[in-house]
C-alpha cells in the first residue's frame, strides 16, 4: 500500500472520528453521496448495475493510460446511504492501481469508522457487492 493511500485511509478514519455518534456519521455519509456527480441515462444500463444490491447501484470503471495503469470509478445509487457508501468506496479506490485496490480492505475501514455495526444486512450485502465489483475490475485490469 502506498503512503498516499495509507494517508487517505487515515484521513477518512480521522474525519469520522470527529463525528459524535452513528447518526452524525450517517448524515456525513449522506452528504458524501450527494457530492457524487450524476450519471447519464446512457451509463445507467444493466451492464453497469451492481448485482446483489437491493437498491439500484451503477458503477462505471475506466482505465487511464498512465503507467502503472490506474482505475477510475464513478457510481450512482437511488438510495442515500448506499450512495454515500459508494462515494466512500470511490474515495478509497478511484485513481489507484490494481495492486493498491486489491491491498485495501474497505470492510475494515468501514468497521474502523464505526459504520459496520449500524448497516442493515441489505446494506452490508450491497456494500460487499460494490467492493466485489471494484476488486473484480482491478483483477481484470492487472491480468492485462
Amino acid at each position: 500500500m502506498t503512503p498516499e493511500l495509507k494517508s487517505e485511509i487515515d484521513d477518512i478514519i480521522d474525519e469520522f472520528d470527529l463525528l459524535g455518534d452513528w447518526e452524525e456519521r450517517y448524515r456525513y455519509l449522506i452528504e458524501l453521496g450527494k457530492a457524487l456527480p450524476d450519471m447519464s441515462d446512457d451509463e445507467r444500463i444493466d451492464d453497469n448495475k451492481v448485482k446483489g444490491c437491493v437498491s439500484q447501484v451503477w458503477l462505471v470503471a475506466e482505465h487511464d493510460s498512465s503507467a502503472p495503469r490506474r482505475l477510475m470509478f464513478r457510481a450512482q445509487s437511488d438510495a442515500h446511504i448506499v450512495r454515500g457508501l459508494a462515494a466512500l468506496l470511490i474515495r478509497l479506490y478511484s485513481g489507484r492501481t490494481s495492486d493498491d485496490i486489491l491491498a485495501v480492505d474497505a470492510r475494515q475501514v468501514i468497521r474502523e469508522i464505526g459504520l459496520a455495526e449500524h448497516l442493515s444486512p441489505q446494506r452490508s450485502n450491497g456494500l460487499n457487492s460494490m467492493i466485489g465489483r471494484i476488486q473484480a475490475e482491478a483483477e481484470a485490469a492487472s491480468a492485462h
